[in-house]
């Protein structure tokens, strides 16, 4: 018998071979959740980076809006997107009404304008943490699974040795090597799909941590002008 990994998995049981299809399977997700995440992750902060520029640098907020627009893949852009358009649709109904909002009025569309921009933040974390929960669960499971590929060759070699009545290592070794390839590629899998979640959960957090920032320093300004104008 060809002890090469072909060879191997050519003469592995049903089980087994299920078993590392199941694996190729969740390897090819994982990757493809990673190639992917680094691409967004990477357009995104190139992106906010731009749009922070100018924003700040921006003169009013109209033009701001007009640049943020320009910025799809920045969480931060989408998160100005949504509380100015929340401002100006507030603007244009008090514009309607016949006698101006005062100061209590004024500021209590702040309420309105919290719970837009809170709504957009939730929005960019689910998108920018779509399908890591994937790569946890692959590091968590796969091993398992390539266990249970194990245990069953083991069972599986043992049942033959019991058929062919004898222990010589000529028998038993080309039923153990193929239940034994099961676990690692159980490990094989796991250990980039733990290594990447950390990772990109790590760069998560810190995007989290910018988004509320920048909507911190958004509301601020708004409520800076409102009381100014007030």
């Amino acid at each position: 018998m060809s002890f090469s990994f072909i060879g191997m998995m050519a003469g592995a049981g049903l089980v087994v071979k299920l078993v590392m299809a199941a694996l190729v399977v969740f390897s090819v997700l994982s990757w493809w959740i990673v190639i992917r995440k680094q691409l967004l992750f990477s357009r995104a902060r190139n992106a906010s980076e731009e749009f922070l520029a100018r924003f700040w640098e921006s003169k009013t907020l109209q033009h701001a809006f007009e640049a943020a627009k320009e910025y799809t893949c920045s969480p931060e852009a989408a998160v100005f997107v949504s509380g100015y358009s929340e401002l100006r649709k507030i603007s244009t109904a008090r514009a309607s009404q016949a006698a101006p909002g005062n100061l209590q009025s004024q500021l209590a569309t702040m309420d309105n304008m919290k719970r837009a921009v809170r709504k957009a933040q939730i929005m960019e974390y689910d998108r920018l943490g779509k399908s890591l929960s994937f790569l946890a669960t692959t590091g968590s499971a796969t091993p398992f699974i390539g266990l249970f590929g194990t245990v069953w060759g083991i069972l599986t070699s043992f049942q033959g040795i019991g058929e062919r009545g004898s222990a010589s290592l000529a028998v038993v070794a080309p039923g153990i090597s193929e239940a034994l390839v099961a676990t690692a590629a159980g490990l094989a899998v796991a250990i980039p799909a733990v290594v990447f979640y950390n990772y990109y959960a790590n760069k998560l957090t810190i995007f989290e941590s910018d988004i509320d920032n920048f909507s911190a320093d958004f509301l601020n300004v708004i409520e800076r002008d409102i009381l100014s104008r007030g």
